[in-house]
């Protein structure tokens, strides 16, 4: 790729993943209209429904924000709204599955919440948790240990895009050894959120320590850069890698 790239002067476009074979199932969007900064109504849930059916994926599961300072969403509020998108994909007649979990943030009174509260999560028991954007909890590591002994499988959102690591890769080693999965942002290998985000997400690829992919999407702008995210060749070198598990999901 860079020999080609040194004779053509410009880079070599690749043709989109197959979603359909390789990917089969989104496992981090916010596709419940009304309840997060997704979404903002029924119809446009059904116009991202439907694009993500035109890419290939065969199953969404839909992570609304979980915060207990913004979004203060629970399991009944989320599962209310998911009948009612699932009952529309189906007068829709759109063959696509959809269940849903939580995108949940580990904010100042998540710790107290383990062993209270009923956690919505997917597959085996995998739990997705992101993050601020400013600085890491200071009790990132108990809240882990905590999750993972409760029978949690942790999974951290977008990991490239928390700047704090990126000057301090070693914390993505420990998470590792910690046996963290992480989910990298499609739109991240395209330069969609910054070129920091974009190069600590091939990063992780190069180093195979992405396990999940998904697409973040909160409305139509974002599945509009999804077509050249698709075509990255880090997007490739990760489903050929044999890592990601989402079509186990």
């Amino acid at each position: 790729m860079g020999f080609l790239n040194r004779i053509f002067g410009k880079k070599v476009k690749l043709a989109p993943v197959d979603i359909a074979g390789l990917v089969k199932t989104d496992m981090h969007s916010h596709l419940i209209p009304g309840i997060d900064d997704g979404s903002a109504s029924l119809e446009e849930s059904i116009t991202l429904v439907r694009k993500f059916k035109e890419y290939g994926y065969k199953k969404i599961i839909t992570t609304p924000h979980v915060m207990s300072d913004y979004y203060k969403n629970n399991p009944t509020n989320i599962l209310e709204g998911l009948d009612k998108l699932r009952e529309e994909i189906i007068k829709q007649k759109i063959d696509i599955e959809i269940e849903a979990a939580a995108e949940y943030y580990l904010d100042f009174d998540f710790s107290d919440k383990i062993h209270s509260e009923r956690f919505l999560t997917f597959g085996k028991n995998y739990l997705l948790i992101e993050v601020s954007y400013l600085n890491e909890p200071d009790n990132i590591d108990a809240i882990i240990f905590e999750l993972q002994t409760s029978g949690y499988k942790v999974i951290l959102a977008h990991p490239e895009r928390y700047p704090f690591w990126a000057h301090n890769f070693n914390r993505f080693e420990t998470f590792k050894n910690k046996e963290v999965f992480f989910q990298v942002n499609i739109n991240s290998l395209s330069g969609y959120y910054s070129p920091g985000a974009k190069k600590i997400a091939e990063k992780l690829i190069d180093l195979e320590m992405v396990e999940f992919v998904g697409t973040d999407c909160h409305n139509a702008n974002h599945l509009s850069f999804l077509e050249d995210a698709l075509c990255q060749p880090h997007m490739h070198k990760l489903v050929d890698s044999g890592k990601l598990l989402n079509h186990t999901l």
